[in-house]
């Protein structure tokens, strides 16, 4: 099997109070880990928050990480998004803003993990839903991957996608990978 790519979609801002982010940062230190111990492509929007958390965990791992702009360039990357530089060992340069960037963030990857989240997230969530991805969702991580369950119930459109829930990051993924398998 070729490598496996995953996508981490999470909050890209950074207002967390002192303990949630440390709890947090926590569970992106677990996934990071699991993603390269498992040989994993990590792919993220090159932004920051915990998805950034997330690369940076498991790049110290030893993972390959692969980040999504939606700017058209380094500069407008910094300067328009003012996002970071060091998000990813690559940073693919799509200049399709960021409901576009998720698009092809979602479409390149075989498993997307929901981490978190808010509005940008549930966008990648219902994108991949729609794409029939493997989606885990990390509960307990708050924002919109609390509520994803809830929201299925709401759903009516049936697509290939799979829903998995763990708040084990590592259990999470293991969960993932063999749905994919």
């Amino acid at each position: 099997m070729a490598t496996v790519k995953v996508g981490v979609m999470g909050a890209a801002d950074d207002t967390l109070a002192p303990e949630e982010r440390a709890r947090l940062a926590v569970m992106a230190e677990e996934l990071g880990a699991a993603l390269a111990a498992r040989k994993c492509i990590c792919l993220t929007g090159a932004t920051t928050g915990l998805p950034y958390m997330v690369t940076r965990a498991a790049r110290r791992h030893g993972a390959l990480t692969v980040g999504v702009s939606p700017a058209a360039s380094a500069q407008e990357h910094a300067d328009r998004y003012g996002l970071p530089a060091d998000a990813a060992d690559i940073i693919v340069f799509t200049g399709f803003g960021l409901k576009g960037r998720n698009v092809v963030t979602v479409r390149s990857c075989d498993i997307v993990i929901i981490f978190g989240g808010a509005t940008g997230t549930l966008n990648e969530f219902t994108i991949a839903y729609d794409e029939g991805k493997i989606i885990g969702v990390l509960q307990g991580s708050g924002g919109i991957a609390d509520h994803i369950e809830e929201l299925l119930g709401f759903v009516h459109k049936r697509t290939a996608a799979r829903v998995l829930f763990s708040s084990d990051p590592a259990a999470l993924l293991d969960s993932c990978l063999a749905a994919l398998a």
